[in-house]
């Protein structure tokens, strides 16, 4: 059913009406829910990528899974220490072979209050709950791009009102890490087949805020939800009133309004304000320590440069070519001018750090020396004693390109930079016809099998997510063995092993490993952040400045 209207809680609002309304909103209808609310009890950011949908099953980027996760509750959920605890499940038991999972269900979970749910505005979520939401995020009339979460799964039911059921095809350890996803978010039916398409903009969840209004481009507010079910210390949760986002385009804007009070949260550096904000070495500028506080930890993302490797024209077809490269410039000198010490170089191998399988393997550090005899060999093989290779990358990253054009060209390679939107790179990496692409992957779960599944051959574009088109049949040995491995230690040295092989063969060019790094007003307490940046603003409250 679409509307030409946004519907809040079955009110019907104009969009200008909306864009009029937004302050006496926020304040007269908060002030009736809460007697001693004020603005130091919003938490205000910005999101300059925009928000496309607040519907969990499309909860596809950061920019839409932060509301989200305010908004909604799965199954399980991550710890800041990137830990499996319960959510909405209170407890849960594998078969013995590791291929069913019976989650049990809290009986004090209640969705966002909507008049479609009668008399009380509301009700408990059920284990039906989450089978129609696994039903609904593998349905081909929704086209959720969280589907995937749910390949390995056989079948699902609801058991009864508070026994929720799983079978996996095969027994895959890191599974449960992947139902911390905010696409396994539970919806209520009554609700998403009232709105349609239209849930994206009218969510109803079980999280610690409920949605208040949404001016798409303009603004966002989320309101405390007051039935929600966690506590901290007896105390219930949340603490903050509302959640204000904004949407200004660039991040020199977000940085001028973080600075000057009106937001409480910058995300990430940007090439913009990095030179002001942060000295060389990357600690805060003191001249903003007064007013700020910089966190950051390892982030579970790691930066790279792809080689497509079954088109044999490339030049990068040859192993010392790629080896050359790899070993012939300066990671660490990168991170310090071009992000101002914000990363760690990647001379470790892919697995990034942050996860317990990392483990300090010797990968490409530099070594110019090294780097020439690999070229040497590489033009007595082929004959070509001034190799030409391209990069294709978006704009954001041209910099870390020009970079180490200038370190090949010291090697005595010739880099050619073709920039291009993000949109048209990620068509030429599926279609193999970048001889090297810039990519990232930024982990769904904490697992490094996320990270080695990108070089296991059956996972091949465009089919899966092997933009290389790497194929090694030990390789792929030791993938098929990790999966089916339950002991954790044990897996890790699978992965450990896996690695190894990557950095003997050289499909890619690790750049760095990054690091999550927020800056926030200094009167902003109980802020965390994890390794995969997913932020949580439950337990954060606010002092008055």
């Amino acid at each position: 059913m679409k509307k030409k209207f946004l519907d809040y809680n079955g009110i019907l609002v104009s969009k200008n009406l909306l864009l009029k309304c937004i302050l006496l909103l926020l304040l007269i209808s908060c002030k009736k829910q809460s007697k001693n609310f004020t603005d130091d009890q919003v938490f205000r950011y910005n999101e300059h990528s925009n928000i496309t949908s607040l519907d969990p099953a499309f909860a596809k980027n950061q920019a839409n899974i932060w509301p989200c996760n305010q908004l909604f509750n799965g199954l399980v959920q991550l710890d800041d220490a990137l830990k499996i605890q319960p959510d909405i499940a209170k407890k849960w038991n594998f078969s013995e072979d590791g291929k069913t999972i019976n989650f049990t269900l809290r009986n004090d979970v209640y969705f966002h209050k909507h008049k479609l749910f009668g008399l009380d505005s509301t009700r408990t979520v059920r284990a039906q709950d989450f089978e129609y939401s696994f039903n609904r995020l593998i349905s081909t009339e929704v086209v959720a791009p969280g589907k995937w979460v749910l390949n390995n799964v056989s079948s699902f039911r609801a058991l009864n009102d508070s026994v929720f059921q799983l079978k996996l095809k095969e027994a895959f350890p890191p599974f449960l890490g992947l139902l911390t996803m905010k696409y396994c978010a539970v919806v209520p039916q009554e609700i998403v087949e009232y709105y349609g398409s239209e849930f994206r903009s009218n969510p109803i969840g079980t999280g610690p805020f409920y949605f208040k209004l949404w001016v798409e481009n303009t603004k966002l507010v989320l309101r405390k939800n007051e039935y929600y079910y966690e506590k901290e210390k007896g105390e219930k949760l949340p603490y903050l009133e509302a959640i204000s986002i904004t949407f200004l385009p660039d991040k020199q804007s977000e940085f001028l309004q973080l600075i000057q009070g009106n937001l409480d949260m910058l995300s990430g550096i940007d090439a913009s304000f990095k030179d002001d904000i942060l000295k060389r070495d990357g600690q805060l500028n003191p001249k903003y320590g007064q007013q700020i506080k910089m966190l950051s930890k390892p982030y579970l993302n790691t930066e790279y440069l792809g080689f497509f490797m079954e088109n044999s024209k490339y030049p990068t077809a040859n192993i010392n070519l790629r080896k050359a490269i790899n070993y012939g410039f300066d990671r660490k000198k990168m991170i310090r001018f071009l992000r101002n010490g914000i990363g760690t170089p990647a001379i470790h191998g892919f697995i990034p750090k942050g996860l317990p399988s990392f483990n300090h393997l010797k990968g490409f550090d530099y070594q110019p020396k090294l780097a020439k005899e690999y070229l040497d060999k590489y033009s007595k093989e082929t004959g070509n004693e001034s190799p030409l290779v391209t990069i294709t990358t978006n704009a954001q990253y041209l910099d870390l390109c020009e970079f180490i054009q200038q370190e090949m060209s010291n090697l005595g390679i010739t880099i050619k930079i073709d920039v291009v939107p993000g949109t048209v790179l990620k068509e030429l990496k599926k279609k193999g016809e970048a001889p090297i692409f810039r990519a990232s992957w930024i982990a769904d779960y904490p697992d490094a099998e996320n990270y080695l599944m990108l070089f296991y051959s059956k996972n091949f574009t465009p089919n899966g997510a092997n933009y290389t088109h790497f194929k090694n049949e030990v390789f792929d040995s030791l993938y098929e063995q990790s999966i089916a491995t339950v002991t954790a230690k044990k897996r890790h040295k699978l992965y450990q092993k896996m690695d190894s092989i990557l950095v003997v063969n050289a499909p890619m060019i690790p750049l760095y490993y990054d690091e999550v790094t927020v800056f926030i007003q200094k009167n902003v307490t109980n802020f965390t952040i994890n390794a995969i940046n997913s932020l949580n603003l439950k337990r954060v409250k606010k002092t008055i400045p």
